[in-house]
C-alpha cells in the first residue's frame, strides 16, 4: 500500500550479482502543462517522429539523450510512494501516450530480460513477457515507438516491437513485429545502443563496435565496424547519430541505402585505466545533443582522464575539435562518471560515480586503478558561453546521488535519489538510506529530501527515473520500480 511521508531537512548487468548478494546474505489525472519554451534550461530537443513523446520515450527521455522531461516532477512538498516488487533490476522505465508504464527489467535469478506493463494508477504489474536472453549488457537500452510499442533487441539478435493489448479486463504483452539483424551482429557480440532515425530506420551499436541501421519495413540491415568497443547507448537528432566508443566520439549520418557514414571522429583521453565506479575503460556517458537555439547544436560526453574527467562539448556542424574541454567534479581529489549527463540549453549537469560499488562488471572488464575508492558523490553544472566558444563551471554540489538525475523543464527542478549512511558494496544493499531528492539547477542546493527506504529494495543502481505527464515519477531499482507522486 502507498506510504505518505512529510519532507525532511546501467543497469541490467547488475542483476546477476544481486543473486550472489542475496545468497550470501542467506498515470492518472489531468495532464500537466508542458515545458515553458522560455525556460532558461530549454529548449527541448526536437520530437522524434518515430518515438513516443519526448520526456518518457527512452531511458534518457528522448532520442537526443538530453536527460530532461517536459513534465513536472513530484515537487518539494510531501510525497506518496509505493514499490512494485519485480525481483528484477529495471533500468528502462518509459511511459506511452496512453499513460501506461512499460519497464524493461532483468530478473535477479536467471538474468532473463522481461518486459512489464504497470498500472499507471497503482504501479501494479498488469502483464509481463520474458525474452530470450543474451549478454546482460544487451537489451538495457530500449525505447517506445510512436505506437507505444517497446523496441528492443532480444538475445537472438531480433529487433522486436512489443505492444500491450487489452482483451476485456486482461492485459497482455506480445511481439507485434520481429526483424532479424542477421550477420550484422557477429557471433559473441551483442547490441548495446538502440535509437530511431527521423526516417524510421533504427540505428544500433554493438559492444564490439559495429554500428548499423535496420529498416523494419523491408528488413534491410546496413552496418560498418569501428573496431572499438561500445558500452553506452547512442543518440539521434535530425540527420545525425552520435556513438561514443571506448576511444572516440563518432558523429554519423546515413547513405541513401542506410549505410552509416562517419562525418567526424573525435578521439578523447580514455585515461590510464578503468576507474572504480565505472563499468568499462573509457567514457561512461551516452552522447547527449543539446543547444540554446534548436536543442541540437552541440553534442557532449565526459572523458576518462585522470584525476578528473573532462566535459567535452563539440559543435555538431564544426568537426572533431571541441569548443571546450574542462575538468568537472573537482570538489573531490578524483572523479569520474558512469552516468549520462543532463544537457539542455547552454547547461550540462554531470554526476560523480567515482568509487560507486557496482556489484558486478561486464564480462572482460579490466581491473580498475585503484582497485576501490570511497563513493563521495557530487554533481557539477557547466555552461557553454553565449558565443559558443568555451565553457565554465557554474557550481559544484555535494549531493550524493545514487540515481541518474533528470531535469524537469516544466518546474525547473532536478530529481534524483540520494543516499546516506554506509555506501560500500555491503552497505548499499543493507543499511544505506535512500531519499527522493530535489535539487535547484540554478545553485546546486538541495531543495528537499524525503525518505524512501533502506537497503537493496530501494537501491536505484545509478538508473534514471522517468516522469509521467501527471508528475508521477517512476524510479527503477535493484528489485523493481518505485512510484513517487505529490502528496
Amino acid at each position: 500500500m502507498p506510504f505518505s511521508l512529510p519532507v525532511s531537512g546501467r543497469l541490467a548487468v547488475l542483476a546477476c550479482s544481486l543473486a550472489v548478494v542475496l545468497s550470501a546474505a542467506g498515470l492518472g489525472g489531468a495532464p500537466a502543462s508542458a515545458a515553458d519554451p522560455a525556460s532558461p534550461y530549454g529548449p527541448q530537443p526536437p520530437q522524434n517522429p518515430a518515438t513516443a513523446a519526448n520526456g518518457a520515450a527512452t531511458m534518457h527521455g528522448d532520442s537526443a539523450s538530453s536527460g530532461t522531461t517536459p513534465y513536472p516532477g513530484p515537487g518539494t512538498a510531501g510525497i506518496n510512494y509505493s514499490r512494485t516488487a519485480l525481483a528484477s533490476a529495471c533500468p528502462t522505465v518509459v511511459v506511452g501516450g496512453d499513460g501506461h508504464v512499460v519497464a524493461l527489467c532483468t530478473t535477479i535469478f536467471g538474468q532473463t530480460p522481461t518486459v512489464h506493463l504497470l498500472d499507471p494508477a497503482t504501479g501494479a504489474d498488469l502483464a509481463s513477457l520474458a525474452l530470450p536472453k543474451g549478454s546482460l549488457f544487451g537489451g538495457v537500452y530500449a525505447y517506445l515507438d510512436n505506437s507505444d510499442r517497446l523496441v528492443v533487441v532480444d538475445g537472438n539478435n531480433n529487433l522486436l516491437r512489443i505492444g500491450h493489448h487489452r482483451t476485456g479486463s486482461a492485459w497482455t504483452l506480445r511481439i507485434d513485429q520481429s526483424t532479424p539483424l542477421g550477420n550484422a551482429v557477429p557471433a559473441g557480440d551483442n547490441i548495446v545502443g538502440l535509437t530511431p532515425a527521423w526516417d524510421g530506420k533504427v540505428w544500433f551499436a554493438t559492444s564490439g563496435g559495429v554500428i548499423g541501421t535496420v529498416d523494419t519495413g523491408s528488413g534491410a540491415v546496413r552496418s560498418i565496424s569501428t573496431g572499438e568497443g561500445v558500452q553506452n547507448s547512442i543518440s539521434t537528432v535530425p540527420g545525425r547519430t552520435a556513438v561514443a566508443t571506448d576511444h572516440a566520439l563518432y558523429l554519423l549520418s546515413a547513405a541513401p541505402d542506410g549505410t552509416p557514414v562517419v562525418d567526424w571522429r573525435a578521439p578523447y583521453d580514455r585515461g590510464p585505466a578503468r576507474k572504480p565506479g565505472q563499468l568499462s575503460w573509457g567514457t561512461g556517458t551516452t552522447p547527449s545533443f543539446f543547444g540554446p537555439a534548436g536543442g541540437t547544436e552541440y553534442v557532449t560526453i565526459v572523458d576518462n582522464a585522470a584525476p578528473h574527467g573532462n566535459l567535452l562539448v563539440y559543435r555538431v556542424a564544426g568537426g572533431p575539435d571541441p569548443i571546450c574541454r574542462i575538468p568537472v567534479l573537482t570538489q573531490h581529489a578524483r572523479s569520474g562518471t558512469e552516468d549520462a549527463v543532463i544537457a539542455s540549453g547552454r547547461s550540462v549537469f554531470v554526476t560523480n560515480t567515482y568509487g560507486y560499488p557496482y556489484p558486478a562488471l561486464p564480462e572482460g572488464a579490466p581491473a580498475s586503478q585503484p582497485s576501490s575508492a570511497n563513493f563521495d558523490g557530487g554533481l557539477s553544472r557547466i555552461d557553454v558561453n553565449d558565443r559558443g566558444t568555451g565553457c565554465e563551471v557554474v557550481w559544484n554540489s555535494p549531493v550524493k546521488s545514487a540515481a541518474l538525475p533528470r531535469l524537469s523543464l516544466a518546474d525547473g527542478k532536478i530529481y534524483t535519489v540520494s543516499v546516506t549512511g554506509p555506501t560500500g558494496s555491503a552497505g548499499l544493499n543493507t543499511f544505506a538510506q535512500y531519499h527522493h531528492c530535489v535539487i535547484d539547477p540554478a545553485t546546486g542546493a538541495r531543495l528537499s529530501s524525503s525518505f524512501l527506504g533502506i537497503g537493496l529494495v530501494y537501491n536505484p543502481l545509478q538508473m534514471r527515473g522517468t516522469a509521467a505527464p501527471n508528475g508521477t515519477l517512476y524510479q527503477g531499482t535493484e528489485t523493481g520500480v518505485v512510484r513517487i507522486s505529490e502528496r
